[in-house]
């Protein structure tokens, strides 16, 4: 459609399908709901927008967010390009640092990019999973240099041990180390090496060639112990321990410490200034040595050793001593395994003896004595000073049961073996461990003897079940009563005492359930013989199924006998539930889909509209219509044509009398023929869809009207209305004054029962029916009582909205004073009269006095509305006056007359709404 230049309303009412000539504003959003899903243009949407924005703001804000949404996509789309080609510009770098991805991401969301979508989508997890490339690769960097420095460790350590363990761990290390420098080759190798951090390849070529000079002078030191072990000539290695092992396999001495080399001479200054440095780092270190400070003396020690590197030659040799006894007491205090071990063991001890809690023992009350003399004596000493307290008794109880306490004991014993890892042993806090321990699986054992004798009793209890399975197998084998599903339920039963039977070890279970499953299958096995002779009598009904299904004329008996015999076979012998379903499933689906296919040929046959059903769906549309366009006038003509359609039968308005006496006479028998044989022709008129079969009958006599007696009563608000009493029957029977009964016109005195005469059967004064004419089609009945339903419903919805604008107009005549805005006749409704409305426009004309509370009081009695709870007394007090007032007008017959006193009156906003609720309820008579 092209865009509209011309803001011409018609012309936007039918692009939009009746938008702006929807009478209310949720019919015109729902319909500029139903054109926005037609995806129109924006240049349409706007100008639809624009006109109807000062129309109906509700359906236009539907317009707005969608013009909205178009243009933040344009909005989103901008940007996400923009932000997409950042991202590249960041992946294609060689070199992506971390902090660049991250702020991407961070401004891309803050200046409001669609990051869940694509592009960006994509782009995002490329840059996360780079990202996540390079923190990897440098926490195996540092991973690779805490392996090189145990591998260093390693080396280091066999350089204190004898050089034959060395030589034997060699082997080992030739492996790792080479496997060490493979996988630090793959590091330097990887794609994001380039992106990694700028500190960690300096550290990982470090780590690299710190091993390898560790490596190779371990090597060679190894190389020359060999050598040296094999030719008494061969100079001995580098490594003091190694060398004075070969020594002594030599039978050669020792060889003595070289003596120290005297100190050369220094400038006293400096000497004077080195001593006071390593003196300030002493007096640090043995000040956090005695506070217990561990973390500071550890710092304090790191302090006084470099101090010592820098300025150990000039410091004096007194000086140096108490600089390494320090450093050794810094030592002994940074040793804290052995602290923390036996913290943790006393842990474990107070857990192990607190499995048991202590309670109170039962005190037993003890028999009175029979002197009262000795009584009197006890008492007295337990009651004197000297007597000595004796403690109450109390009992040892478990916390917990025999499994949780097994797994309690278990878990305590792994802790302990770790913590003995860890540190050197304690074997007192040990013998305080185990002594609990073994208190804590007395009760343990106890549960493992039960447990025990109840698996034994379990075992005995289920090898008896076995026998009795086998026992009734041998004595029910033949089933000669016949009662599957009783067998079948034994079975169950069975089955279910072996479940509930009780625990058994894994052991006893595996060797018991093979022979449970050989006696409950030999026991089983004349139900499962009659179960398959079922299944395959099943199987022949289905097959007898669809050839009834697939024959041309549908057979019910065959099909109702076929369903008999299945029933009885299902209810004898029972199958799985899900076997039983499918079965079942196999067989109705035949003979459903032969029940469709009929049902589909009599719709088929019934789906040609007769004369009526098109005069009807005609006019139901047209009903249709009329609702849609809002006016009350075309939707009440429209509705009488669909009643004329509805009456009329299809047939011309003007028909012969012949016709109709024809028809009255033909419809006699059909009336005298009984009621079976009506309800047989109206089954058969609709399983065969010959509509309009039936004759018509003649139209029944007009009743005569029904006597109007005057009633007065109670016309409180809910009262219940009197009904008009009958007149008593003579007799007192409640059949006295029926034709034909006792005391009735034409009855009989006696009682002996109905006289034998030819008017026995004579039903001529029953009711005639009106004649409808013959049926609707379904489709056309559906559409007229639709069209009539929201016909009527449209009429509600107008009489409300015309009565309540009328309403508020005239409430606010009578605020203002104003008689021309009065409702006029028609927007006021038949009940008002022109005389009544000319009075209310007097009335308005008027200068306001009086006062309008009795006035208001009838008219509440008049629309039978409630009264608010102040006017409750004078409202009964009005009530009681007009019983004793008969003849006189009551308060329905002068209600406008009163509304013209309220009117006359001044305004008052509770008077107003108390006027307008009683206008409510009468303009509605």
């Amino acid at each position: 459609m092209s865009s509209l230049k011309t803001h011409d309303t018609q012309a936007l009412d039918a692009l939009t399908g009746g938008a702006f000539s929807a009478p209310t504003s949720g019919e015109r959003a729902a319909r500029v709901r139903e054109w926005l899903a037609a995806e129109p243009s924006p240049e349409q949407m706007q100008e639809v927008f624009r006109e109807l924005s000062a129309r109906d703001k509700g359906a236009a804000r539907l317009l707005r967010e969608r013009l909205d949404e178009i243009k933040r996509a344009k909005g989103q789309e901008a940007i996400a390009a923009e932000w997409s080609e950042r991202a590249r510009n960041l992946l294609s770098q060689p070199r992506l640092n971390i902090a660049d991805a991250l702020a991407w991401q961070r401004d891309a969301a803050k200046a409001g990019a669609p990051l869940s979508r694509e592009p960006l989508a994509s782009v995002k997890s490329e840059l996360a999973e780079r990202v996540k490339g390079i923190e990897d690769l440098q926490n195996r960097v540092q991973i690779q240099r805490e392996a090189a420095v145990l591998l260093a460790q390693r080396i280091e350590v066999l350089s204190t041990k004898s050089w034959k363990d060395a030589q034997l761990a060699a082997e080992a290390l030739r492996a790792d180390v080479p496997q060490w420098q493979a996988q630090a080759q793959a590091l330097l190798d990887d794609a994001n090496w380039a992106s990694v951090d700028t500190k960690f390849p300096p550290l990982l070529e470090a780590s690299r060639s710190q091993l390898q000079v560790v490596w190779d002078a371990f090597q060679t030191a190894l190389a020359q112990a060999t050598a040296a072990a094999d030719d008494a000539n061969a100079p001995l290695p580098p490594v003091p321990v190694w060398a004075d092992e070969l020594r002594q396999a030599r039978g050669l001495p020792l060889e003595s410490a070289p003596p120290k080399p005297p100190r050369p001479k220094a400038d006293p200054e400096l000497k004077a200034k080195a001593n006071h440095a390593v003196s300030d780092a002493l007096a640090k270190l043995e000040q956090e040595v005695a506070q217990g400070h561990g973390k500071a003396s550890a710092g304090a020690a790191n302090a006084l050793r470099n101090a010592l590197k820098e300025h150990g030659k000039l410091v004096d040799d007194k000086l140096e001593a108490q600089a390494h006894a320090a450093l050794g007491a810094a030592g002994e205090l940074e040793g804290w395994q052995r602290w923390r071990a036996d913290q943790l063991r006393q842990e474990l001890v107070a857990k192990a003896e607190g499995l048991f809690e202590t309670a109170p023992a039962p005190v037993t009350p003890e028999p009175a004595p029979a002197n009262t003399e000795a009584a009197a004596t006890e008492q007295a000493e337990a009651e004197s000073p000297a007597a000595t307290p004796v403690p109450a008794p109390v009992v040892r109880k478990p916390r917990f049961g025999g499994r949780k306490m097994q797994e309690t004991l278990r878990g305590l014993r792994e802790q302990w073996k770790q913590v003995d890892q860890g540190g050197p042993p304690n074997h007192a806090l040990w013998k305080r461990f185990d002594e609990a321990c073994n208190e804590a699986y007395k009760v343990v054992q106890e549960w493992l003897d039960k447990v025990k004798s109840e698996a034994a009793e379990h075992r005995s209890a289920r090898l008896a079940l076995i026998e009795e399975v086998k026992a009734w197998g041998a004595a029910h084998g033949q089933n000669e009563t016949g009662d599957w599903k009783g067998f079948n339920r034994a079975i169950h039963q069975f089955s279910e005492r072996w479940r509930e039977a009780g625990h058994l070890s894994e052991k006893a279970f595996a060797e018991l359930q093979p022979q449970w499953k050989e006696a409950i299958s030999q026991a089983a096995a004349p139900l499962e013989r009659a179960q398959k002779e079922s299944v395959e009598r099943r199987n022949a009904m289905i097959d007898e199924a669809r050839v009834l299904g697939e024959a041309p004329m549908l057979r019910i008996d065959a099909v109702k006998a076929l369903q008999q015999r299945w029933q009885a076979e299902a209810q004898t012998v029972p199958l799985d539930r899900k076997q039983e379903q499918k079965l079942w499933d196999a067989f109705r689906k035949p003979i459903d889909e032969a029940f469709n296919r009929k049902t589909a040929e009599r719709e088929k046959a019934t789906a040609a509209l007769s004369a009526r059903d098109r005069a009807v769906l005609e006019a139901s549309k047209a009903v249709e219509e009329a609702t849609a366009s809002g006016d009350a006038q075309k939707i009440r003509a429209a509705m009488q044509a669909l009643e004329q359609a509805l009456r009329s039968g299809g047939e011309p308005a003007a028909a012969p009398a012949s016709t109709a006496s024809t028809a009255a006479t033909a419809a006699a028998p059909a009336e005298r023929g009984g009621e079976g044989s009506a309800e047989t022709a109206t089954a058969e008129a609709g399983a065969e869809g010959a509509e309009g079969s039936e004759a018509a009958a003649a139209a029944p006599p007009k009743p005569a009207p029904k006597p109007v007696i005057a009633m007065r009563g109670d016309d409180r608000p809910g009262a219940r209305r009197p009904e008009v009493a009958t007149a008593a029957r003579p007799g007192g029977r409640f059949d006295a004054r029926r034709p034909g009964g006792p005391g009735g016109p034409g009855g009989r005195d006696d009682r002996r029962g109905p006289p034998r005469g030819g008017d026995r059967f004579d039903r001529g004064d029953r009711f005639e029916r009106e004649d409808r004419g013959p049926r609707l089609g379904d489709a056309a009945f559906r559409a007229q009582r639709e069209a009539q339903e929201h016909a009527q419903a449209a009429l509600r919805k107008l009489a409300a909205q015309a009565h309540g604008e009328a309403l508020t107009q005239l409430m606010t005549a009578w605020e203002q004073r104003s008689g021309e805005q009065v409702p006029s006749h028609q927007e006021l409704g038949k009940a008002v009269g022109p005389q009544v409305r000319q009075a209310w426009i007097q009335a308005l004309g008027k200068a306001a006095a009086g006062d309008p509370s009795e006035t208001l009081l009838r008219l509440e009695i008049a629309s039978d509305v409630p009264t608010p709870g102040e006017q409750i007394t004078a409202r009964r007090a009005m009530q009681l006056q007009l019983l004793t007032k008969r003849h006189e007008a009551g308060p329905q017959e002068t209600w406008g007359a009163d509304v013209a006193k309220v009117l006359a009156t001044p305004y008052e906003a509770g008077a107003a709404r108390r006027l307008q609720n009683a206008l409510k309820a009468l303009l509605r008579r």
